[in-house]
């Protein structure tokens, strides 16, 4: 199975009419399992409870806006690749957004279908890539911990 059958993304937005055509575009697309949602809350139980390697989040939105809903991504799932996707498109926002909330990519509405798809497979595989590098630190340490073992007992063995 490729990655990108693999790969999961994750849709937050109020305007059901944008969850709907990310949702239809991605599926004909890709092979990628789409998770939508049109509030923020419920897009967090989703990131509680599920592996998201990419999320996609509006900027205004009633309860919360992209940007502090991303925040909270970063702080539940930090491989997870985050993109804003707004019809506000302004500077401070923007360097919020990458300060606060890790950005990946801010991406204007509306998109463009073909370079949002470059996005998402570049998300993805970035995604992948920190899991990767998290696996391969644990096993570092781990061989670590088995070397300072073995020292401590040749040490113990010697002396």
């Amino acid at each position: 199975m490729s990655e990108e059958q693999k790969a999961t993304i994750l849709i937050v937005d109020d305007e059901e009419m944008v969850t709907t055509a990310l949702r239809s575009f991605l599926q004909l697309a890709t092979s990628y399992r789409i998770l939508t949602y049109t509030t923020p809350r419920e897009a967090l139980q989703a990131v509680d409870d599920e592996f998201i390697d990419v999320v996609i989040a509006d900027f205004l939105m009633p309860e919360m806006d992209g940007i502090a809903f991303l925040k909270a991504v970063r702080e539940r799932r930090p491989e997870a690749t985050r993109i804003l996707l707004t019809g506000y498109a302004d500077k401070e926002n923007a360097i919020r957004a990458i300060n606060e909330a890790g950005l990946y990519y801010y991406l204007e509405k509306p998109w463009d279908n073909d370079h949002l798809q470059v996005v998402i497979r570049n998300g993805v595989e970035r995604a992948a890539l920190f899991r990767e590098i998290e696996i391969k630190a644990g096993e570092l340490e781990s061989a670590h911990d088995d070397l300072a073992g073995l020292r401590k007992r040749l040490i113990q063995a010697f002396v």
